[in-house]
């Protein structure tokens, strides 16, 4: 892991296409805003892992589907 410190007003470049923006430090809460192209999907993590645990059910739900359809 890579540790940056940065200040409001500064920003974290990833590659030459992502910016990592600082906006506001309020106590112990950190704003930050992202540019990114529309290609690139960014979320919070919590959300990230919901998507990751819905697919992985989903994908299972398929199989099991199909198993079904192939004793018809």
């Amino acid at each position: 892991m890579l540790v940056l410190s940065r200040k409001k007003d500064e920003s974290i470049m990833i590659g030459d296409q992502i910016e990592i923006k600082i906006l506001a430090v309020e106590g112990e809460q950190v704003k930050i805003g992202i540019v990114a192209p529309k290609t690139v999907k960014v979320h919070r993590s919590e959300v990230f892992e919901a998507i990751q645990a819905q697919n992985k059910e989903a994908l299972s739900a398929s199989s099991s589907f199909l198993e079904q359809l192939k004793k018809k």
